[in-house]
């Protein structure tokens, strides 16, 4: 009787275990909190899937382990007279625990090898996008389409310094997303400009690093309309958790409205690099694209951040003649943390230039022309 009722109570123990074991994926599911983003594409599905297979793999081994280990412990223990039986080069034993790990490691590589096959196949792609990664910002090229331009936080200061309370998407929130349509191969061609980044959607099933140099690519269809949020997943410097991402998944034909909008905004925005511009023109825009791109490091004061960033208001470079700061602009400096902008127009560099040498307590009255620029950047 005492045996059959330990038999009743070890079978109790075992069905809740298992019981518990079923609910925890769907628990995880309940909360997306807990678990990786709901998938929009096949490979994020196949990826999600394999997870979960391979969970409920480790699952069943950790319990078949232990729960033989605790029972041989407890059952065999030397208070009731147990004794050790010695024996060794057991051939049984030794196929036994070969031939079940090679069978578990199989069943586990094939689906993974399939899906990550299908990761790599980025062949017969709909449209393709070259996206770059920079310290902090991204670009996204349209190389069908003929535009371009660059993502960047929007998250409102205030809020990064507390003086606001944080919004739904804080951090991951920025003034330009890459737009798509939906029902689409896309092709993303994944490189950087200065560091190494990683563009990384989970919800697409994503993930690339962006390596200085090297041109690598993945791709993704999206099933549904939407916004979808990733961010850079490779330290690259003090902004790291400030360069998010934002894919803006539309209808087709709302891609389409849109594509034709930034084409009418590329043909306007086309200039002669051979124009001369005013002073007050090139300082007033050369202030918006300082605010784009420099004034992280090197403040709206021009003060700079003392021991990491130089000041501009006084520098001698700035001051001087105009030659070596568009030099300096334009190629960066090696081992400092001033990155290269030649993937600024000619235009821009020459208004951002031409605004911090006439802007804080500088005053050259000097304007430094597009033509400069493009002539700085044929030597």
């Amino acid at each position: 009787m005492e045996r059959i009722s330990r038999g009743i109570r070890g079978s109790r123990l075992a069905a809740a275990t298992i019981a518990g074991l079923a609910a925890l994926p769907q628990a995880a599911l309940a909360v997306p909190a807990w678990n990786l983003q709901t998938p929009v594409t096949e490979i994020a599905r196949q990826q999600f899937d394999l997870h979960v297979f391979i969970m409920w793999i480790c699952a069943v081994i950790f319990v078949g382990v232990f729960g033989v280990m605790f029972y041989s412990l407890f059952k065999h223990r030397k208070s009731v007279g147990h004794q050790a039986v010695p024996f060794h080069e057991n051939t049984v034993v030794e196929i036994v625990w070969t031939v079940i790990p090679f069978a578990i490691l199989f069943i586990m590589a094939y689906p993974a090898t399939k899906t990550v096959l299908a990761m790599r196949d980025t062949s017969a792609s709909d449209l393709t996008v070259k996206v770059t990664g920079y310290q902090w910002k991204w670009n996204y090229d349209y190389l069908q389409e003929g535009f371009g331009f660059y993502s960047a936080l929007a998250t409102p200061l205030a809020q990064i310094e507390g003086r606001e309370p944080k919004g739904e998407h804080y951090l991951l929130e920025v003034d330009n997303p890459m737009v798509v349509p939906v029902d689409t191969k896309v092709r993303v061609l994944i490189t950087a400009g200065d560091v190494v980044h990683a563009w990384w959607v989970p919800a697409l099933g994503v993930k690339q690093d962006a390596i200085p140099g090297f041109v690598r690519d993945s791709w993704f269809r999206a099933e549904k309309v939407g916004l979808y949020r990733g961010q850079c997943a490779e330290l690259c410097g003090k902004e790291h958790g400030f360069m998010p991402i934002v894919v803006d998944v539309r209808s087709k034909e709302d891609y389409a409205k849109w594509a034709a909008g930034e084409k009418g905004k590329v043909a306007a925005a086309a200039e002669d690099p051979s124009k001369v511009w005013d002073l007050k023109d090139l300082v007033a825009r050369g202030e918006k694209v300082f605010g784009a791109n420099c004034v992280a490091c090197h403040q709206a004061t021009g003060k700079g951040v003392p021991g990491a960033f130089p000041a501009l208001d006084g520098s001698k470079v700035v001051l001087g003649p105009p030659g070596p700061q568009i030099a300096t602009v334009l190629n960066g400096r090696a081992n400092t943390a001033m990155a290269p902008f030649k993937q600024l127009s000619d235009t821009d560099l020459a208004s951002v230039i031409t605004y911090t040498r006439n802007a804080w307590g500088n005053h050259t009255g000097q304007a430094v022309q597009p033509a400069e620029i493009q002539a700085a950047r044929s030597k």
